[in-house]
């Protein structure tokens, strides 16, 4: 029997263990910190179900204004414009652990139930491959016994950790980063999130919701300097208008604590205050100490494991997925890359992994998510592409439901008509976005989505609108 040795139980890891026993090897996943990894422990499952009661709050607070929602309450008249919901931060976090542990027990249950074997421990390459094109893993236990398996084919999974500046070491209580928000007990009156990519707006959009002041520094002049141009403008103008103070262009030298606060020191000289710091700079891969370029894997220059695409590494035998990889930090890419690699090494059929396929969603308010090509590949000539936009004002669902902020934006090859990329940003985005992906996947064309039935009134119906506008251009165009 072929024997399969994953080192870490994150997306990557699991889905590759499902896969390889599922297809009859003898899989053995060595995990330190329990299954589901970063992403169901510390990061997606947490920061999402943390986004959910956010998400809560905001629709009650624009429903309240809105929609003509009237709370009964003993509040004095003169203290009207007191906040009536609030939330208890403590009972919220128990809630997302306990739910992350739970999860994390449901996949190591499937793991087990398909005929994985789970190790706990640290695993490293043993060296360079065997005669016999076996390969070593050394797996340390907490004890700091050790222990070797040996494989026929090795998937590293370990996943990444939060990038630290020297001068702004979390401490756990007041200067904090992403894995360690969710021991808080009481909710941060001010919080200073540095840090403006993904990881930094939903956690900044997330506490601004659930009542903290934020404020949000950005290096760059827009927060999600990686995301559309049009769906950042929309969130940067959605954080302000709700009290958000957005510092821009401005880097984080230092954040020290000072007495029960916190100062964060920017490179002009500025000092900013607050009761609690949030540092959210980034990932760095988890590839120290696992003897990875003595066993012949090629790192980038960033730590990360060069990857081609079907998940091999330079070293025979020895396959790669997920944050690992820095190919693209999302949980539905590491599981791909994970499956990927099993049906590559034991001979199933496999598609290589195209990113144009992959699509995305930032959790804030409003959400926005993206598939296939983007305005930036339009801008910079990668590929020729007609592109419309249709704000969701115009639809009569947003309307009712009282949604102001968003639109949809779509992609297609002029002449074909070809769907090559979208953007939806509005509320669920991240449920919209899968008829675009589906456009994407199967090179469907923008009178294929037109002609689709969508249900009225609906906001899906701005994504056959948007097609329709597309196809006329297009029919005008080739009149």
């Amino acid at each position: 029997m072929t024997r399969i040795v994953i080192i870490g139980g994150g997306p990557g890891g699991y889905e590759a263990a499902l896969v390889g026993a599922q297809l009859g090897a003898e899989v053995t996943v060595v995990d330190c910190d329990g299954l589901g990894g970063a992403s169901v422990l510390t990061d997606c499952v947490p920061s999402k179900t943390l986004i959910a009661t956010a998400e809560v709050m905001t629709t009650f607070d624009s429903s309240y204004e809105e929609l003509g929602i009237v709370v009964a309450d003993d509040t004095p008249h003169i203290e009207q414009a007191a906040r009536v919901v609030g939330v208890d931060l403590g009972k919220v976090n128990r809630r997302v652990k306990r739910l992350a542990l739970a999860q994390s027990h449901d996949i190591t249950a499937s793991v087990t139930r398909a005929g994985a074997r789970v190790v706990r421990g640290r695993g490293k390459l043993g060296g360079p491959q065997g005669i016999d094109g076996t390969r070593d893993v050394i797996v340390t236990a907490a004890d700091g016994s050790e222990t070797i398996l040996t494989a026929d084919a090795v998937l590293i999974a370990t996943g990444g950790t939060p990038r630290e500046i020297p001068d702004a070491m979390p401490d756990g209580e007041r200067i904090l980063n992403w894995t360690q928000v969710y021991d808080l007990d009481e909710l941060p009156g001010e919080l200073i999130v540095v840090g403006s990519g993904v990881t930094g707006a939903e956690f900044a959009g997330a506490y601004q919701a659930l009542g903290s002041r934020v404020t949000l520094v950005s290096s760059r002049d827009r927060v999600l300097p990686g995301e559309d141009p049009d769906a950042a403008a929309v969130l940067e103008d959605v954080f302000r208008r709700r009290g958000m103070n957005v510092v821009g262009r401005s880097r984080a030298e230092s954040a020290k604590r000072v007495g029960d606060r916190v100062e964060v020191t920017l490179s002009d000289g500025r000092v900013l205050t607050g009761t609690h710091c949030l540092m959210a700079v980034g990932a760095i891969p988890n590839t120290r100490n696992m003897n990875l370029e003595e066993s012949g894997v090629r790192l980038k220059d960033s730590g990360h494991i060069w990857t081609d695409k079907v998940s091999r590494t330079s070293a025979p035998g020895v396959y790669a997925a997920g944050d690992v990889t820095g190919v693209f930090a999302l949980a539905s890419v590491a599981a791909m890359q994970g499956r990927i690699a099993m049906y590559h090494f034991l001979g199933d059929a496999v598609a290589p992994l195209n990113l144009k396929t992959v699509s995305s969603n930032v959790f804030t308010d409003p959400e926005i998510a993206t598939v296939g090509y983007t305005q930036a590949d339009v801008d910079a000539g990668k590929i020729d592409a007609r592109v419309v936009k249709l704000p969701l004002l115009r639809n009569p669902r947003a309307k009712m439901q009282g949604i102001r902020d968003g639109f949809v934006k779509m992609f297609c090859r002029p002449g074909t008509g070809i769907v090559v990329g979208g953007v939806v940003v509005s509320p669920r985005a991240s449920e919209l976005i899968h008829p675009i992906s589906i456009a994407v996947d199967n090179n469907l064309t923008v009178e294929q989505i037109a002609n689709a039935f969508t249900v009225y009134p609906s906001l899906s119906g701005s994504i056959a609108e948007v097609a329709r506008q597309l196809h006329t251009r297009k029919a005008g165009e080739e009149g």
